[in-house]
């Protein structure tokens, strides 16, 4: 019976795969819709992974073997301009113009990067020698030789936490939840790196909800030498030596502080994705205060939209690690499940 029931995945990352997989393996036809001419997701971008290092690429060569294993129809390069219910059966209008007719839909469009260049006040983009984790994850990625702009080693290196997370100018009041332990994971890659510079973090608080997360922590302090300052940092200047200068506060002692820097690196969090915001209208779903999509029921069905049939998984439902979005793809795929075969009794 499963065979004749069609689902639609609108992305295929790493919670689209996961939960096309699972759906897949109960028998159902599966399509997977996605933008970018490559699959993966976010997970193309990483280098290792906390807490325990893995290297990215494992995570993806099991997403590709997936796909292959299971013989998913995939349409690379190709978006959602329109999607139609027609009685318990939806009509999706491709941006290539193919008709993809579903008994379910599944949202997995996932998030984007906070745009660094909106705190103007850290200077990225107008100082060479200040970069984003996600630049810097690049550079570990691709081998890239780690400089200043100068092609000098660094030798004095600051995080600083919550780039467009709780912050009031911004707009973004939630916590990403991921910025923390990533600032933690990349102090250490540098530091391993570089043995003979100091590496500081500046955070308003750390976040360490898993118990994997908070050994990482205490192992930066203690084996590391990894220094947190916890304070704000207000401003980020450049020297005539192309240097940066930070000024931020010692909350801890209530003292200014005003520190020269080789390298800054602004850990930035996570938006929901352009994606998400078309699907909004397209599908009629709704978000919530932040902008990602809304559960229709928050403890009971968090994979389940406002509209029935049209299901959520991974980041477009907010901020999420790899381990939490494989877990809630699979769930996402239960509930599709649980639903087809609901509606199947009644036919």
């Amino acid at each position: 019976m499963n065979t004749q029931k069609t689902i639609v995945t609108i992305g295929a990352g790493i919670a689209g795969i996961e939960s096309s997989v699972a759906l897949s393996k109960l028998g159902y036809r599966v399509i997977l819709v996605e933008k970018d001419k490559t699959i993966g997701g976010k997970i193309n971008n990483y280098y290792h992974l906390f807490p325990n290092n893995r290297p990215a690429v494992d995570i993806k060569n099991y997403m590709d073997e997936q796909c292959r294993i299971h013989d998913l129809t995939i349409y690379k390069n190709t978006e959602i301009n329109k999607v139609q219910k027609k009685g318990e059966r939806f009509s999706v209008t491709t941006s290539n113009d193919d008709i993809l007719k579903a008994d379910a839909l599944l949202v997995a469009t996932g998030f984007e990067y906070f745009n660094g260049m909106q705190k103007e006040e850290y200077g990225y983009k107008i100082y060479d020698n200040v970069i984003t984790s996600i630049d810097l994850e690049e550079k570990l990625r691709s081998g890239k030789q780690i400089t200043t702009a100068q092609g000098k080693e660094p030798k004095r290196i600051a995080f600083v936490h919550c780039v467009g997370s709780r912050d009031e100018k911004s707009g973004n009041h939630y916590c990403s939840r991921l910025c923390c332990i990533t600032g933690v994971k990349q102090a250490m890659e540098l530091n391993s790196r570089f043995p003979n510079s100091l590496v500081y973090c500046f955070y308003i608080d750390l976040r360490m909800y898993s118990m994997e997360y908070e050994s990482l922590y205490r192992s930066a302090q203690e084996k590391f030498g990894i220094q947190f300052i916890r304070g704000k940092v207000s401003e980020v200047s450049e020297n005539k030596e192309g240097t940066l200068q930070i000024k931020a506060e010692d909350t801890l002692s209530g003292r200014p502080l005003r520190m020269e820097m080789d390298l800054v690196v602004l850990l930035v969090g996570m938006v929901p994705g352009q994606g998400t915001e078309k699907m909004k209208s397209v599908a009629a779903l709704e978000s919530n205060s932040h902008g990602f999509l809304e559960s229709n029921d928050w403890q009971l069905h968090k994979n389940s939209s406002s509209q029935p049939g049209i299901f959520l998984t991974g980041a477009c439902n907010g901020p999420m690690s790899i381990d939490e979005t494989m877990e809630h793809a699979r769930s996402a795929a239960f509930e599709v499940h649980t639903y087809l075969q609901n509606h199947s009794k009644h036919e």
